[in-house]
């Protein structure tokens, strides 16, 4: 019993839904992206979804450039949808959610906060009348994290573990709160409806304490719709702009979020921006970054560009090219050579098991160092350092980066992180 859901806690959002198994993964990761990309209202928008592990693609996401209501012809609206246990709640609010909150009232700052609020409550009534959601033939939920942009003001809305961030000034000035059971304000909520929170889970099952859906965790009679196991209600924060700093805005599920920290994810959209302004391939880099730093997740990605946002660099695009040339003249080079020595090739028959591991560790190192060279912080997005870990049978993640500063001794295993957790690897590759 215990096991199962330990089990299920790391491989999955909701564990079990209606007798329904949820993570069920793939042979190989679905790697074809759906982009968009538009321009107005002072603003530049791009984004990238992938399928990538999962059996089926449950995110959705919404991009409006001026909104169709009374003085509100300069907003934009954008969101991205995480769904979970199948995918009918993401789309339908993708296609809908904005029209639940546009209000008709002048658009004053606490008029468009209440209006928000009171949209995702109607529109959590309004799809639990769906046949399909009533008789609980489809038990699916979503999370929701959007933005409302005006010519003033930020208004960043969140309902789940989906988060928006916004790079001020080069630094990470603002990010959503995730909404998870173990929060004690939503742990308080869920216990106060009769539920438990189990392995970080409402009633050991779902990962996230708010949401869209998910009707089998609101039926608690004598309890208001704010009040059940899962909230539909966001928390809705208001930012005045500043033009002159404000960079992007991103919009991202967990897929992203899983293996990037707030400011390495900046970080790596502000220096793709200095080579590309095209920003359909900017968001396509940060999916297959996360896809190989091991997401196991669907992967969907909003980036908005503010006026202020970072230009092309001709110096970062010089380096770039620079790499990409280094690179096409290494990757049939020494990391492929360095990689077919450990892993498969006969040459490995006449290495001792002290030239396999400083082998071993030179290759891991030298794929380390050129990641780190790339991006300064680990992280890499170059499809040549891709194939080459992919040849080699080398997964190349932040660990080798962060074990080639610490290990200094080639010839022998260090107490690291990375020789610790992947010893017997390492001894097996080296037929010790």
């Amino acid at each position: 019993g215990l096991w199962y859901y330990v089990f299920m806690y790391l491989t999955d959002k909701v564990m079990v839904s209606g007798g329904r198994a949820m993570g069920a993964f793939l042979d190989k990761p679905k790697t074809h992206k759906h982009n968009n990309h538009g321009e107005g209202n002072g603003l530049r928008y791009g984004l990238s979804s992938m399928q990538g592990w999962r059996v089926e693609m449950e995110d959705a996401h919404t991009a409006v450039l001026g909104l169709p209501a009374p003085g509100m012809k300069d907003w934009s609206f954008f969101a991205v949808y995480d769904g979970h246990a199948g995918s009918r709640v993401a789309n339908y609010c993708s296609k809908h959610l904005l029209e639940h909150l546009i209000t008709m009232e002048p658009p004053s700052v606490d008029a468009v906060k209440a209006g928000i609020r009171t949209g995702f409550l109607k529109i959590d009534d309004h799809m639990r009348s769906f046949s399909d959601l009533r008789n609980g033939m489809d038990r699916s939920g979503s999370t929701a994290v959007g933005i409302l942009i005006s010519t003033d003001h930020f208004f960043f809305i969140n309902c789940g573990d989906s988060r928006a961030v916004l790079y001020r000034n080069s630094n990470v000035c603002f990010s959503t709160l995730d909404h998870k059971p173990g929060n004690p304000r939503e742990k308080e909520r869920i216990q106060n409806a009769g539920g438990t929170v189990m392995i970080q889970r409402v009633n050991g099952s779902l990962a996230v304490s708010r949401a869209l859906g998910d009707y089998d965790y609101k039926n608690v009679d004598g309890k208001g719709p704010t009040e059940q196991l899962v909230s539909p209600e966001p928390e809705v924060f208001e930012m005045m702009r500043a033009p002159e700093l404000d960079q992007f805005v991103i919009l991202a599920c967990d897929g992203i979020w899983d293996v990037m920290s707030n400011e390495d994810l900046c970080v790596f959209v502000k220096s793709r921006l200095e080579v590309s302004s095209d920003l359909e391939k900017v968001c396509n880099e940060v999916v297959d970054t996360c896809l190989h730093m091991g997401s196991r997740d669907n992967m969907s990605v909003v980036l908005v560009c503010l006026p202020n946002a970072p230009k092309v660099s001709e110096e970062a695009v010089r380096k770039d090219a620079e790499l990409n040339k280094y690179l096409e003249s290494q990757v049939e080079g020494n990391i492929i050579l360095f990689s077919e020595l450990l892993f498969g090739s006969s040459f490995t028959l006449f290495l001792t098991p002290e030239l396999s591991r400083t082998l071993f560790c030179r290759a891991a190192r030298t794929l380390a160092v050129i990641c780190w060279i790339f991006s300064g912080r680990g992280y890499f997005c170059n499809s040549l350092i891709i194939l080459a870990a992919e040849k080699g049978g080398v997964a190349v993640r932040q660990q080798h980066v962060l074990w080639s500063m610490k290990c200094q001794s080639p010839d022998e295993l260090c107490s690291c992180s990375f020789c610790l957790k992947n010893k017997n690897t390492i001894l097996a590759s080296c037929g010790v």
